[in-house]
């Protein structure tokens, strides 16, 4: 398997290991460990899944076990973005004991989290097989957490949307209040020099002044399929066209029929459940 250092741009992931074992460990430390457990006494172990998911984030448990014991041998069996099936081992450790059952919770929690959102996403992904239609993310993630949850979805098969406020302007309902009319806020961010221009219309006479002003992409926000359809019929393929509000499991089919190119989806990142992965250890041999 991939023996290839892990990195993600604007992701420090030693800062990350860092502050997370910080926060388990407090000023004392593992005292459970520390008291149990021999500091000689060395244990394998196996991470496994007891769920049917799609794997995301084991470099991440590796650099866990790694931080409190490079010597640590590991064995990655999957990679992520594998679909595995309920039962598959995933990695095998053999290290530390002491290290490994300090970083156990840390390296578990991470991939729980994110193979949860990589398989939440692939079920997203698969009923839009044949529709021509991209599932896209949000900026709806735990604080912190971006990087790695949108990393998570592009595991699953999703495409990444905005990373941050920084790579794209998006006007909302209420930057268009705000500013006296769609047409005048993208007016405004056009002077602004901004290249990538999303606007979020729930109306279709907003098309039209979008458009004209210089949107360069039109999210549709809460429109019943029927409406969707009209509305991309009116963009004719000028701009891309994003389907967003309120998609579930049971309505992405349809709306991905309606003919628009993206599809976001808020609850990839805020309501997956986390996938059931456990660590046992054994004696070594």
């Amino acid at each position: 398997m991939s023996s290839q250092p892990f990195t993600l741009e604007n992701f420090d992931l030693d800062a990350f290991v860092a502050a997370t074992l910080a926060e388990d460990l407090g000023d004392a430390g593992d005292i459970t460990s520390t008291a149990v457990i021999p500091a000689d006494a060395r244990f394998t172990g196996v991470m496994d899944s007891r769920d049917a998911i799609v794997v995301a984030g084991l470099p991440i448990a590796e650099a866990f076990f790694r931080a409190l014991d490079p010597e640590v041998r590991i064995e990655r069996l999957v990679e992520d973005g594998d679909r595995v099936a309920a039962g598959t081992d995933l990695m095998r450790l053999e290290g530390s004991a002491r290290a490994m059952l300090t970083a156990e919770r840390s390296a578990l929690n991470t991939v729980q989290h994110l193979s949860g959102i990589a398989t939440l996403t692939r079920s997203y992904v698969d009923k839009l097989l044949g529709t021509g239609a991209t599932l896209l993310d949000t900026r709806k993630t735990i604080p912190g957490l971006r990087v790695l949850e949108k990393y998570a979805t592009r595991m699953g098969g999703a495409t990444n949307h905005r990373m941050g406020l920084w790579d794209g302007a998006m006007i909302k309902d209420n930057h268009v209040a705000i500013a006296g009319g769609v047409g005048e806020a993208v007016r405004r961010a056009k002077e602004a020099g901004i290249e990538r221009i999303i606007v979020e219309v729930d109306s279709t006479d907003q098309i039209e002044p979008a458009l004209a002003a210089g949107a360069t992409h039109l999210l549709l926000d809460n429109m019943p399929p029927p409406m969707l359809r009209g509305a991309v019929t009116l963009v004719g393929g000028r701009v891309p066209t994003e389907a967003s509000g309120g998609v579930r499991l049971e309505t992405i089919r349809a709306i991905a029929e309606t003919g628009v190119t993206y599809i976001s989806v808020g609850r990839l990142t805020q309501s997956a459940p986390a996938a059931d992965i456990g660590l046992d250890f054994a004696a070594a041999s």
